[in-house]
């Protein structure tokens, strides 16, 4: 039986429901994160493996050690962001980009995939400077997404709590919805609900480094950049919001 193309016996059928809910930027961003991952983890050997870290996750031994030699330093350009597209297993992408689906979601609607991409990328980076500023002589290296899916978290969680702005045409009167307003800083621990998940999620990644004295042994957690992500998206969302123009009158 051969293939046969739409034709005109096609034109009322109803129009097909997309594959993915999510918008195409945060499927596209998720799709570069397995991809990378895949890669690396079938092409690679363990030397490749080794490579790949030195190269591209952040490493902030670097920022002393350039004192000695300055070339040590340079990959600091492009780590802060570079080391969220790196992952140290399976379990650790997941989590990552189930994450990122949920949060980065309303952002990429609301503001547009660029965006949601320089909310990303910049609290990564702000999460990296975090990780930085409490590991700077320990010898570690940060990789992972979570700086940055961190950051969207706190910059949706600047308006998914918040109520629907509705308005009233000017001329049948009937109502408009406007979207959800962005919040405050100060509204976001005003609300219950914002408030509520901001704090719970604060706490339960300030608690991280503490859980060892009650489990004995390190989680391996990057507890820093995960609020130095959150901070930096909730702080940095305002840029890109823009006035809600009233209803227009119809011509």
């Amino acid at each position: 039986m051969s293939d046969q193309g739409q034709g005109p016996a096609n034109q009322g059928s109803p129009a097909r429901e997309p594959i993915f809910l999510l918008p195409g930027a945060v499927t596209v961003l998720a799709g570069v994160l397995v991809a990378i991952h895949l890669a690396s983890t079938l092409v690679l050997n363990p030397e490749g493996k080794q490579q790949l870290i030195f190269w591209f996750a952040f490493q902030p031994a670097r920022i002393w050690l350039a004192a000695q030699d300055i070339g040590i330093a340079m990959p600091l350009i492009w780590t802060p962001f570079s080391h969220a597209f790196l992952h140290g297993g399976w379990d650790h992408l997941l989590i990552n980009v189930a994450w990122l689906a949920i949060f980065a979601t309303p952002v990429a609607r609301r503001y547009g995939a660029g965006a949601m991409l320089v909310i990303f990328l910049v609290s990564a980076a702000a999460g990296a400077a975090a990780f930085a500023a409490f590991t700077l002589r320990d010898g570690v290296y940060l990789i992972g997404a979570s700086g940055g899916v961190a950051g969207l978290t706190g910059a949706a969680t600047r308006f998914i709590f918040q109520p629907v702005l509705v308005a009233r045409h000017p001329e049948t009167g009937q109502q408009v919805i406007l979207g959800r307003k962005l919040a405050s800083i100060g509204e976001v621990f005003t609300n219950p609900r914002s408030r509520y998940f901001a704090l719970i999620w604060l706490i339960l990644n300030a608690a991280i480094p503490f859980l060892p004295l009650l489990t004995g042994t390190s989680l391996g957690i990057a507890w820093q950049a995960h609020l130095g992500g959150f901070i930096a998206g909730m702080l940095m969302v305002g840029l890109f919001e823009r006035p809600v123009p009233p209803p227009a009158p119809a011509p």
